[in-house]
This record gives structure tokens, C-alpha cells and sequence, in this order.
């Protein structure tokens, strides 16, 4: 099998020591449904391509360039020389600007992961020390890339041997939770209620293991082209859910009960009792 091609390569510099590099993708496609676009009357695939305004011509590849609108409605023209002339000198060093706690990390701003590999073996001690030095201070490096012509802030933290290196999205990219909560109105719950919940909890406790992970979609695609594929009737879709809220104590004791747990008594007959 042959190994991955390289996103990136270059060095990580932290302090005055520096290390050559790899970055390889740590997701992948492959395995996913991918559909062609056909000619509804012949049934041969279709090939998209850039046609003029204008003209309504198709424009050939070495025709084409990048521009830019101004608030006049006029075009800039953006030659990709112009592109390159941006790249900052640094756009093969991960220069490490400082070092966060893991724990700290806002979720939300996690874009994509890369594994980060050593360039050589003369890079491996370096690369070991950053890695373990890392565990040991639970502390994730702060830096930037530029990766598919793209500047790209980045945190890279360890992972089992190695190092994963994951892009992060900017401020303006994340829409924040006030404007998202701002319309919940505070509810109070019944304590009752929410012990039920906590014990539901308890109940379905697991680990995080991504290899019990299922994609429901897609195994519904393979089916339905299946089904097509043997002249039968595609599969009918899963019922949608009905609300039963009517009394959401009476749901949450029927829910622990399925689980094989007693409910608590209820506060009445707490007080009783």
C-alpha cells in the first residue's frame, strides 16, 4: 500500500530548536457514495464547465482568471502571481506562538485534522521531545500554516505516538451562543424529574469509541441503490418520531423502566412514607 501524500511539508520551530515535518490527512472519503451528474434522456454523465455571462461560450481553461467585483459592479482581474506574492516567507515553518491548556480548546473552533509526522529520522528525537513534553503539561501548541493557499491558525496536540495538528475556524466563522440562546426563557425543573434523568444517564453510560459509530444515511443509500439494482422497491422511509410530552414525568419513569432500572418513588409518597 502506498503511503499517504504529504498536505504540507516543512518544520515546527519552538524555542531554538526546529524539526522537519509532514502533514497527512487524517479523514477520508473514500469509502462515501459519490454520485454523477447524467443526461436524463441518453443516461451519459454530464461535465460541468465555466460559460460566459455574456457570450453564454464556454471558456477554456487557459482563458480563465480569478477577479474580483468593486462596489461599481466592474471586475479586478487577480492574476494567481499576484497570489503567490503573498505567501509570507514563513509559509513552511509552524512557528509555535504559544501553548494553551487542552482542556481549554473551545470545541467549536476545531476545523479539520492532519496527522503531523516526523520529515526523517533525523527528526524524530526533536519530534518526540515536543510530543511527550506536550502530554506531560496536558498543552496544546499554538500556531499558523498556510495550507492550500490559505493562512490557517492551527493547535497541535498529541495523539497515542504522534501528533495531530487541527485547523481551527476564525472568530467571525462561529456564530456565538448568545445569539443562539438569547431567545430561552429560564425553566425551572423538577427535581424529581431531573433524578430520573441523572439515572437514565448512569444507565447508558458508555466510553467514546468512534468504531461503534454508524452513518444511518449512507447504509440507506446502499440499500436504496441495491434495491434499485435488483428491480425492487426502494426501502420506505423510518416513521418519524411522535411527541409523547404530555407528562414528561410519566415518559422519564416508562424510559427508566425500559432500561431495566425501578424509579424512585414518587415525592408523594416520599412524604407519605
Amino acid at each position: 500500500m502506498a503511503a499517504p501524500r504529504a498536505a504540507w511539508k516543512g518544520y515546527v520551530k519552538f524555542g531554538s530548536v526546529a524539526f522537519g515535518v509532514k502533514l497527512i490527512g487524517a479523514i477520508s472519503e473514500a469509502d462515501k457514495i459519490h454520485f454523477r451528474i447524467l443526461n436524463r434522456k441518453t443516461r451519459e454523465p454530464v461535465k460541468s464547465a465555466y460559460v460566459d455571462e455574456k457570450t453564454g461560450k464556454i471558456v477554456s481553461a487557459e482563458d480563465q482568471v480569478k477577479g474580483y467585483e468593486l462596489s461599481n459592479g466592474d471586475m479586478l482581474e487577480i492574476e494567481p502571481d499576484d497570489i503567490k506574492a503573498l505567501k509570507p516567507v514563513s509559509e513552511h515553518t509552524l512557528a509555535i506562538s504559544e501553548f494553551v491548556d487542552q482542556d481549554e480548546i473551545d470545541q467549536r473552533y476545531l476545523e479539520k485534522p492532519y496527522y503531523l509526522i516526523p520529515a526523517d529520522r533525523a527528526s524524530s528525537e526533536s519530534y518526540a521531545l515536543f510530543r511527550d513534553a506536550l502530554k506531560k503539561k496536558g498543552a496544546a501548541a499554538r500556531s499558523s500554516v498556510v495550507l492550500y493557499q490559505r493562512g490557517r491558525e492551527v493547535v497541535i496536540g498529541p495523539s497515542g505516538k504522534g501528533l495531530v495538528l487541527t485547523t481551527l475556524r476564525n472568530n467571525n466563522e462561529v456564530v456565538s451562543e448568545k445569539s443562539a440562546f438569547d431567545g430561552l426563557k429560564e425553566t425551572k425543573v423538577d427535581p424529581e424529574m431531573a433524578e430520573i434523568a441523572g439515572l437514565i444517564i448512569e444507565k447508558k453510560q458508555g466510553k467514546f469509541d468512534p468504531s461503534k459509530f454508524e452513518d444511518t444515511y449512507e447504509n440507506a443509500l446502499i440499500e436504496m441503490i441495491r434495491a434499485k439494482q435488483q428491480g425492487k422497491a426502494p426501502p420506505k422511509p423510518a416513521p418519524k418520531p411522535k411527541e409523547n410530552v404530555v407528562n414528561l414525568a410519566d415518559v422519564l419513569r416508562k424510559s427508566l423502566e425500559k432500561e431495566g432500572v425501578k424509579a424512585p418513588a414518587r415525592q408523594k409518597e416520599r412524604k407519605r412514607a
